[in-house]
This record gives structure tokens, sequence and C-alpha cells, in this order.
């Protein structure tokens, strides 16, 4: 991979990397269709990471489809993928890791202790041998995506960052890999999490700026689902992930919530029509 890498730096081609844990899905999709808009080379990895994953989470049952990952891969235009074995990645006596402080102890972080420790390093080691001009994330995972793109500015790193629309389900539901651990009754009262940021969405159209107001209104609407429990609804500002008392600036609404067994995020980004104003742009 390295010497692709570098052959394709030699030739001035623009290299796009796309980093998955396979069971890709729609949004992946997403992802390789952007980076092969901007890029000359385009590159997927293929990592389920040991090192995000707790003690008590779901490594080993985590959905591994490499065959079927690999024809779609190609079919999406990928011009190299990049599935190195955990020994490749983390060696004998391994014992350097990267971490960003402070934001990784937030929402996700608090939730996941050493979850983005183990994000940071694997992506910093994809970073290091792929050398891409860019690397392209989904939003869904925006709190993963601050974290890197800040570790790439504290490190000097050349990527550049690339976040994408999350990618959702006709009914709304954000896809995501674990999505196929749910059974028909979980599946269909996942949307709740959808439907609980349309809530949210709505009474910040409606005038809403509180975030206590905002956070009564995504708990009323979540609780409302008995399959579902809540980890967190967080409203927090863009750059430092802080918790808000008002909405006033960009931030993002997030949630975090069980159904049945599988644990579930998904957010919406909040941001000003113009610096001051009291007019606000949502995205789901």
């Amino acid at each position: 991979m390295k010497q692709i890498a570098r052959q394709a730096r030699t030739e001035s081609r623009v290299i796009g990397l796309v980093p998955t844990m396979g069971a890709l899905h729609t949004g992946h999709a997403s992802l390789i269709e952007r980076a092969r808009k901007d890029c000359s080379t385009v590159i997927a990895s293929i990592f389920v990471n040991p090192a995000q994953f707790g003690p008590n989470e779901d490594f080993t049952k985590y959905p591994r489809t490499f065959e079927s990952d690999k024809e779609k891969l190609e079919a999406a235009g990928v011009d190299y993928l990049f599935a190195p074995e955990a020994a490749e990645i983390y060696p004998k006596n391994f014992s350097t890791y990267a971490s960003v402080e402070g934001l990784s102890e937030r929402l996700e972080g608090k939730s996941r202790p050493g979850h983005f420790r183990g994000v940071a390093t694997v992506v910093l080691k994809l970073f290091e041998i792929v050398q891409p001009n860019y690397a392209y994330f989904g939003r869904k995972d925006a709190q993963q995506v601050r974290i890197i793109s800040k570790m790439v500015q504290d490190l000097n790193l050349d990527a550049e960052i690339v976040t994408c629309p999350i990618v959702r389900e006709a009914d709304g539901l954000a896809l995501s890999s674990r999505n196929v651990y749910l059974n028909a009754e979980e599946r269909k009262a996942a949307i709740v999490l959808h439907r609980a940021l349309r809530a949210a969405k709505s009474e910040l159209a409606a005038g809403v700026r509180d975030a206590l107001e905002l956070q009564r209104v995504l708990h009323r609407v979540l609780s409302a689902e008995k399959l579902v429990r809540v980890d967190y609804a967080e409203i927090v500002d863009a750059g430092a992930f802080e918790p808000l008392t008002r909405v006033s600036k960009a931030c993002y609404v997030f949630l975090a919530a069980y159904v049945g067994k599988t644990r579930l995020i998904d957010n919406l980004f909040v941001e000003p029509r113009e610096a001051g104003s009291d007019d606000l742009t949502v995205q789901l």
C-alpha cells in the first residue's frame, strides 16, 4: 500500500481515502462517489479496529462481509482496497497511541472510554500509510470527524478532511452497519431517533433557542418508545463540543440510544445563516 501511494504521489495524482470498517452500505457509497469527483486515485480501507472497541462492546460480533464489500467497492469505482490484518496495524509489543485530549472525553468518549484513542491511532496510521490528499467521513459520526480534524491540525498532517452528509433510509433512519442487528420490531422503533431530531428541528423553526427545552423535547419523544433507552441527548457547540444553554451559534444536537441491545447515534447540525443572526439553517 505504501509503495502504491508513493507511486501515485510521484505521478502527481490526487489521492482520496475512504476509511471503513466494512459492512458497507449506501452511506459508504456516497463517500466513494464524492471521492471520485475530487480525486484521480481513490483508496478504500476495510479494518475492524479492535482498539476502538471496549471490553463489553461488539468487536467479535461486528458484521464482517468482506467478499460482498470487495464487490461493492469495485462496482463503485475504487482503485485500491487496503485491508490489513490486525497484526500489521498493531504488531507485537505495539505501545504508541494518538489521543486528542478534551474532545475525546465528551459524549461518545464519556460513554465509550478509550474509543477515540483507538480511532485517532488507526486513522493516523492509515494517513501515514496512504498519504491521502483528502479523507472522507460521514457527518453521522460528527464527533469522530471533529477529533480527526483536530488531530490533523495539531500534527500538521497533509490530509484534508471532507465531511459528507448523513445518508438515511426512506423513513429517516440513519444508515449504519449496526442496523443489521435490529429485529423487525426494533427496526420500527429505531425511527424514533429521527423523529426526535425532527421534533427539535420544528422547535427551532418555531423560535425555541433554550437548550434545556430542546433536550426536554428530545427526551419526551424518545421516552415514548418502550424499546429505546437513551444514553445521551445533548446540544453542544460545534467547536469544543461544550454543552450550550442557548442555541446562538453553530452547534450539534446529538443523540445516542439503545434500541434493544443495539446502540445507535444520530445528530442534526445547526448554524446561523449569518453571523449574529437568529435565522438558522438546520441539517438533518
